[in-house]
């Protein structure tokens, strides 16, 4: 089963595509041509082809790559030109652009994070198992990745379907966790305790006026658009459940984490220069491999503004 589709659509894009059901990708019609969805694992992820991102798309044509996105959970577009300009205004037919806290003064621009990794980094920017900036009240729809630099080879990323997370639970746990919420902070990942500069070339603000942000969420979400459920805990940010101790959470919690990126829920991406990815951070987590080497790769990050989940 790949990642989760909306209501009334099918789950198989091999199936659900006109013609021959054995194709091993789709085609979705846009004004000016056609699109094509190839899933690259049996669980999530798709390569999108036969459209330049940079150009001023069609609304048909941003819906298609909206209906990839909810299909597949990661779409994955190759040979890219991208200006901080044109990635924006492409992140912008998606929703509003998020300005991240932690990097806020700690980049030239604020709608836009360049993630570097130098050779000798110790620590990289997203190298556990995450969804993106789930501390917040109203954590963001998704992320758009363009390569800039990218490394011979390493430096590959990780991404693991949730809905599938969720459905592989038990019964049993799927009751008991109905009515779970979860606390998530920034504390590990930003400010001066979490100490990550030191080590590493992006930046994140540990200034003595950094604060705390602390939310909580539902441990089961309904995503908003495809109305399935998911398992929505990530390592960077999940601190424990809503009326227990981190201690006596951390038991169910390391379960749960361990569980959300089972290698059948997962697909691997190798970058090249002019990549792009695009998740949506609701429905997958992902992790950067730090295994780089010798080599410099730099990335550049928008994120689109999401709602509250429930």
């Amino acid at each position: 089963m790949m990642c989760s589709l909306a209501p009334g659509l099918g789950n198989d894009p091999r199936t659900d595509a006109p013609g021959n059901s054995e194709e091993m990708y789709m085609h979705i019609g846009r004004h000016d041509g056609r699109i094509e969805v190839r899933p690259i694992a049996g669980s999530i992820g798709a390569e999108i082809h036969n459209v330049d991102i940079s150009k001023d798309l069609d609304e048909a044509t941003v819906g298609d790559i909206r209906k990839a996105l909810l299909d597949h959970c990661v779409i994955f577009f190759r040979n890219q030109r991208l200006d901080a300009e044109r990635q924006k205004a492409f992140t912008r037919r998606f929703g509003k652009i998020f300005i991240h806290p932690n990097y806020r003064g700690m980049q030239a621009d604020p709608e836009i994070i360049v993630i570097t990794r130098e050779a000798g980094d110790r620590k990289i920017v997203g190298e556990e198992w995450h969804a993106d900036t789930t501390m917040m009240g109203e954590p963001p729809l998704g992320a758009i990745l363009y390569a800039i630099e990218v490394p011979p080879y390493g430096g590959d990323t990780l991404f693991a379907n949730q809905y599938q997370a969720y459905e592989a639970l038990s019964d049993g746990m799927k009751k008991m966790l109905a009515s779970v919420r979860a606390v998530h902070s920034d504390r590990m990942v930003a400010g001066p305790q979490a100490n990550k500069n030191a080590y590493r070339a992006t930046k994140v603000r540990e200034d003595a006026d950094w604060r705390e942000t602390v939310s909580t969420h539902p441990v089961v979400v309904t995503h908003p658009e495809t109305e399935k459920k998911l398992l929505y805990v990530n390592a960077s940010y999940t601190m424990g459940f809503e009326g227990m101790t981190e201690e006596e959470s951390r038991p169910l919690l390391d379960y749960l984490l361990q569980h959300g990126h089972r290698p059948e829920f997962t697909c691997r991406f190798r970058w090249q220069p002019g990549s792009v990815a695009f998740w949506d951070n609701r429905a997958c987590k992902h992790l950067a491999i730090h295994d780089a080497g010798p080599f410099r790769r730099v990335m550049r990050r928008t994120q689109i503004a999401g709602a509250a989940l429930g």
